[in-house]
């Protein structure tokens, strides 16, 4: 869809300083907007990378609060943030002497090489690298990195039950290009990668493992859904914890024609919060969306 973009995705954090000196002293974000809270609203703080059509992150900060440490299991909606950047072993070998605990990276089969850390409230994060271990040459750390090369968001991962209601939803009405189906058998789950862009996998194929490490090299961020076999026919619904004092808050996309992706979103089931039904949007105020799953979308106008 031409004039829209993945903004940001937001994470309610448990203290501002200690997970600022995360992202930004440890992986290398910059602060590109903060905002206090007023009248119990939280402080915000937009970090950002340096590669311009990535996703920003958004860190929300309630001040009056002191929650426990967030629990990541796999009943929550939201899964991870993926890193994208050349060199893994460099990035783990810089946070692991850093203090960061970061597994050993390794060839995950046929889907990529990559590691695994957490924030300090312990949202999951994972490194991937832009090539397979197999055909990967190193190169020279980049001093001015704190990872050793630069960075992009590379993926935003949640979770769906059934990718054949929620890939409608981004695909036909938010707009984005399916680019990649990925089956990882075992354990017994399917994943899916869509984005803001016109470029297709070179060979054609979302299904071919020769195309991966093009989209592991896309400058832009991808939502990436993973689907657990069998959950299309169970009785349950994942975890958002936007209830909760800590948790995984929604994403947020740019849309330069919001009037008719809100009459698409009319001809869909899928909800609508903001504005209720017969009501215009109003300047400033975002286009509400929830996906099949519940993940909060909000929808703003393009700069």
């Amino acid at each position: 869809m031409q004039n829209c973009r993945l903004q940001y995705h937001t994470l309610q954090v448990s203290n501002a300083k200690q997970s600022l000196e995360f992202y930004c002293h440890g992986l290398g974000m910059h602060i590109i907007g903060h905002t206090e809270g007023t009248r119990g609203t939280p402080d915000r703080y937009m970090l950002a990378f340096d590669e311009p059509q990535g996703a920003d992150l958004e860190l929300l900060c309630d001040r009056s609060e002191s929650p426990i440490g967030y629990e990541h299991d796999e009943g929550d909606l939201y899964w991870k943030t993926g890193i994208t950047l050349p060199d893994v072993n460099i990035a783990r070998e810089r946070l692991y002497f850093a203090g960061v605990q970061v597994s050993e990276p390794q060839q995950f089969r046929d889907i990529g090489f990559l590691c695994h850390l957490q924030d300090p409230d312990g949202y999951v994060i994972e490194l991937l690298q832009h090539r397979f271990g197999a055909n990967h040459k190193p190169g020279k750390p980049d001093p001015a990195q704190p990872l050793g090369s630069s960075p992009t968001v590379g993926q935003v991962t949640i979770r769906t039950r059934n990718p054949a209601v929620s890939i409608p939803f981004y695909r036909d009405l938010l707009g984005m290009q399916l680019l990649s189906r990925q089956d990882v058998d075992p354990p017994g789950f399917t994943l899916y990668f869509l984005g803001y862009t016109d470029e297709m996998p070179p060979s054609g194929d979302i299904g071919s493992v020769a195309d991966r490490e093009w989209l592991w090299q896309r400058p832009y961020t991808t939502i990436e859904l993973q689907h657990v076999w069998g959950t299309e026919h169970e009785d349950m619904a994942y975890r958002t914890d936007e209830d909760g004092p800590l948790g995984f808050r929604g994403i947020t996309v740019a849309a330069g024609d919001r009037t008719a992706m809100l009459r698409r979103a009319r001809s869909f089931t899928f909800t609508v919060e903001t504005p209720s039904t017969g009501e215009a949007l109003a300047p400033g105020v975002p286009l509400v969306m929830r996906d099949p799953d519940g993940t909060r979308v909000n929808i703003v106008e393009s700069a």
